[in-house]
Order: C-alpha cells, then sequence, then structure tokens
C-alpha cells in the first residue's frame, strides 16, 4: 500500500529547521495556492527523506499551497505508473529519463514543460537535455544520476609502471600486462544479466556515439546491422584475451568483488554505487580510483552512461501551475545540492556543488561535459527487448562465436518488440 502524508506547516517548520537549510533563493517567486499532488517511487528510507525534505522546504515558500505526498514502493509504482497517469493522476510524479520516458510520452500521458527549459535552465541541466527530449521538446526534469565508469586498483597499476588509458589501444596494452602478471583485467558477475549490459552500451557508445546507440535501443536500427557488428568486434579483443575473471556467469556483481579487493582482477566497470562495498571491503582510496571508459574512435565525442531520476506532470494533473513552479525548484542548484548530498548521488545541474569525494567529483564533472548521457541498457530499451539483450550479451562473453545467432534473434525480437 502506498504511503500517504498530508504537509502541515507545523511539520513543515521543523523539517526545514532539522535540515538546516535555507530555501534556494532562485525559487522565490509569487506565492501558490490550491492543491498540489505528489507521487512518488522513493521509498527507501535516504531517498524518501530527501524528497519529503525538499517537499518541506517548497511548501515554506508556498504556504498556502496544500501538498499531499503519496510515497509508492518502487516495483509496485512500475506497474501502476501507466493506471495512475490514466485515471485521477496527481500534479507531479517521479520517473525516469530517455526511452523510459518515451511510451508515457507517446501517449499523451506527460505534459510538454519545454517552457522550462529556458537558456538558464538549459545551460544548467545541458547534458541531460538530450534525455529529456522527444519530438524537440522537454518532457520532465533531472533531480539525480550518477556515473558509470571503470574503477581500479592504482596500486596494481603503480606496480606494473601503468596509467589510466584514454584510449582503446592504451586500454588493451594495460589489460595485456596484467595479464602477462598473473592479474584478470576485469572483475564481473554476469549471473543477473545487466553487468553485461554496462559493457555493450559502452563499447557502442564509444564505437559508433549517442545518436546511434539510442536509435538502436529506440528499435530504429537492425541488430544485425554491420555498425553493431563493429561494436561485438572490439568487445571480442578483450574477450579473445580473457580479460574477465574464470566462471562469471556464477557471481552476481558483489560476488565479484573479492576478486577485485584481493588483487586477483584489477579493474571493475560499473556505477559509483560500487565504491561504499570496496571501501568497505577494505580498499583505501589510495588503492582505488577511476577513469572514464577510453575512446574507440576519436572522431566520437564521448557520451555516458547516467542513469537519471526525474519528475514530470502528468497531461491530466489539475494544478499545473503549480507543478510548474515546484520541477521550476526541482532543478535548482541550491536544491539539487541538498538532496544529492542526502542521496549519496550526484547533482544534473551544473552550478550545483557537491560533497568532497573524490568519485563523486570525478564524476560530476565528467558527467557535466558529456556529449549525452544513455541510461543503461534496461532502461533505454522496453522490457522484452532489454531481457533477450542482456541474454545475447552474457551469451556473447561466453560464447562469441555464437555472435550470428544471436544478432538475428535480437533482430526478430526487434521486429516483434517495435
Amino acid at each position: 500500500m502506498p504511503s500517504v502524508t498530508k504537509t502541515t506547516l507545523a511539520v513543515l517548520a521543523a523539517a526545514t529547521m532539522l535540515a538546516g537549510a535555507a530555501a534556494p533563493a532562485a525559487a522565490q517567486q509569487e506565492p501558490l495556492s490550491g492543491d498540489l499532488r505528489i507521487f512518488l517511487d522513493t521509498s527507501n528510507p535516504a531517498p524518501r527523506a530527501a524528497m519529503e525534505g525538499m517537499i518541506a522546504r517548497f511548501q515554506e515558500m508556498h504556504p498556502d499551497l496544500e501538498i499531499e505526498t503519496t510515497i509508492i514502493d518502487r516495483e509496485a509504482y512500475k506497474t501502476q505508473l501507466r493506471n495512475f497517469l490514466t485515471a485521477n493522476a496527481p500534479d507531479v510524479a517521479t520517473w525516469h529519463a530517455g526511452n523510459r520516458m518515451a511510451p508515457f510520452v507517446e501517449a499523451g500521458l506527460l505534459e510538454d514543460v519545454s517552457d522550462l527549459w529556458d537558456e538558464e535552465i538549459s545551460r544548467d541541466l545541458a547534458s541531460t537535455k538530450g534525455s529529456m527530449t522527444m519530438d524537440g521538446k522537454q518532457w520532465g526534469v533531472p533531480y539525480t544520476y550518477y556515473q558509470w565508469g571503470v574503477y581500479y586498483r592504482e596500486d596494481l597499476f603503480e606496480q606494473y609502471g601503468l596509467s589510466a588509458p584514454e584510449t582503446w589501444d592504451a586500454f588493451k596494452e594495460n589489460c595485456r600486462t596484467l595479464l602477462d602478471n598473473g592479474v584478470k583485467c576485469f572483475a564481473i558477475g554476469t549471473k543477473f544479466l545487466w553487468t553485461a549490459a554496462g559493457w555493450f552500451d559502452y563499447i557502442n557508445l564509444r564505437t559508433n556515439g549517442y545518436e546511434f546507440h539510442m536509435d538502436l535501443t529506440a528499435g530504429r536500427v537492425p541488430w544485425t546491422d554491420e555498425r553493431v557488428r563493429a561494436t561485438f568486434a572490439n568487445w571480442r579483443e578483450l574477450i579473445d584475451m580473457n580479460a574477465y575473471i574464470d566462471n562469471h556467469t556464477s557471481y552476481s556483481w558483489q560476488e565479484a568483488l573479492p576478486f577485485m579487493v584481493q588483487g586477483d582482477a584489477a579493474m571493475y566497470l560499473m556505477g559509483n554505487f560500487v565504491v561504499a562495498p570496496l571501501r568497505e571491503a577494505g580498499l583505501s582510496d589510495d588503492q582505488l580510483g577511476f577513469f572514464q571508459f577510453p575512446a574507440i574512435d576519436a572522431s566520437i565525442p564521448m557520451a555516458e552512461e547516467a542513469p537519471t531520476d526525474t519528475f514530470h506532470i502528468p497531461a491530466q494533473a489539475q494544478n499545473k501551475e503549480a507543478a510548474r513552479a515546484f520541477l521550476r525548484y526541482v532543478a535548482d542548484p541550491e536544491n539539487q545540492t541538498i538532496i544529492n548530498a542526502e542521496l549519496g548521488q550526484l547533482p544534473v545541474n551544473s552550478r550545483a556543488t557537491i560533497e568532497d569525494d573524490e568519485f563523486l567529483t570525478a564524476g560530476f564533472a565528467m558527467l557535466s561535459s558529456a556529449e549525452g548521457l544513455s541510461q543503461f541498457f534496461d532502461r533505454d530499451a522496453p522490457a522484452e527487448m532489454a531481457k533477450a539483450g542482456m541474454e545475447g550479451f552474457q551469451e556473447f562473453m561466453v560464447r562469441p562465436d555464437n555472435l550470428d545467432a544471436i544478432l538475428q534473434r535480437l533482430e526478430r525480437v526487434r521486429q516483434r518488440v517495435y
């Protein structure tokens, strides 16, 4: 059952006092009134507290506005979203960027909020504008994301005279040196298939570029296209080197961590959430480093993998004026600083500030200057295509000679799904 909170001024004042943060100056605007209904999928404790604090600060600026917050478990939210957008829609709802919002845009269930993307917001949120855009219009506002990249053992790199690579050739040369010294290049666990998708996404982004990758996940490119084959050819170079740990299909991503902790593998392509368990397992920040996935084709601008969480206004919202004001507040750099410090993630707004953490700092700089942001394969592709694709990626890592059969199978799924 969803949790529903009717906000009150007493609660809001207390929450703001506890937060110890003033409302962002950019959000000073004419007071609003009426009802504002907000649906959230942030049911875990930290994101729930961050969202409730943000709503409390917004309420303080608009004391005549009656805000009702409904919090729904994330998995339940996924199945209920279309229903509540269709009937009895809230004024604001959380979701995700990219192709995950596409079905709701195409069905006319989300409000065009291009008017919010003025020159300032377009500049501040530039790295995510593409993932919020369909048909030349913007359909929501992002509030948080996190980087993917290569986390590596700096002490092992130093031991073998290696440096963080910027090119594919340097990446492979590092790998050969590690293998020659009995160290696997990459930890990975593909028991749960999504980890292999991170490798496909990055190699495809670096081989063919952001627009091609998004066209592929949107079903506009056949899986048998020669450009897709080029991606797998690059990937196979690592597979044929035996770059990955053995028996990776037996491990979850967490179960593969000891290979890196114990020094049996030197690198891990993963989201920034990998840092905390590596630290907890005993790696110090002096041992752990991060680098951007290297360029394969130097002519292709560097896009990144950055799953992005967003706010949207349903097309059937009743208080669109207040909803727009709330989304503008969500985009504010000071607000994004506050909530992402609580989330332990990255603010999308390039003028926000981040806590003093070397990995967050590196990720913030990388994402703020990215050519474009993909949302990860299982967010960018429809569910059936995502499942088939990830099964194919795992199979390819174990049996690369099956590529033709894998691509033909994925092409049949593409023709059926899209």
